[in-house]
């Protein structure tokens, strides 16, 4: 695993590769869909190419799963503030003034849009996942369950929950403009 020519302690990178991929990519399948764990695995081995070991630190292995965690919470950090700036840009929609037959045919739809991106946001990623999967890509409940391989019930439950908490949100909105 390591290239010893010239006395150097260098990482050899396409055997880390071959030794840990599957591992790494096994922990991130648990944590994230398969599509963005497959894509954060080779970011994992790509990070490890630029940021170079260190043998000294200690072992590769923890140090590969260090860097897996830091790109799980990176990518999750990033998909909540994208729904987070949704919700802010619907709230400028609906406070900006613009063409009255515009702001007229997109009144309704501002008033939900905002608060519904930032209710979504306030969800678990877990739990966000289910509605979107339902909601956006029109899955039944069998296939949320295939696709993120967990059982139908659970599927039903998370989707309960979430709507629970959404219902809430969009509640006291629909409070505020009936008030």
């Amino acid at each position: 695993m390591y290239n010893t020519r010239n006395g150097t302690d260098q990482l050899v990178v396409p055997d880390l590769f071959d030794r840990y991929f599957a591992e790494i990519h096994r922990y991130l399948a648990r944590r994230l869909p398969a599509d963005d764990a497959d894509d954060l695995a080779a970011e994992v081995f790509l990070v490890a190419l630029r940021g170079g070991y260190d043998p000294a630190v200690g072992e590769v292995r923890p140090w590969l799963y260090g860097i897996a965690t830091n790109l799980v919470a990176r990518h999750r950090r990033t998909e909540t503030t994208r729904w987070k700036a949704l919700a802010r840009a619907a709230e400028r929609d609906r406070d900006g003034h613009g063409e009255l037959d515009r702001v007229l045919d997109r009144v309704d739809a501002a008033r939900f849009t905002g608060p519904l991106a930032g209710a979504l946001a306030r969800l678990k990623q877990r739990d966000r996942d289910v509605v979107l999967l339902i909601a956006l890509g029109g899955l039944s409940h069998a296939e949320v369950a295939a696709a993120l391989d967990i059982p139908y019930g659970t599927v039903a439950s998370r989707l309960n929950r979430a709507r629970k908490q959404l219902r809430a949100a969009l509640g006291a909105l629909k409070e505020d403009l009936d008030g």
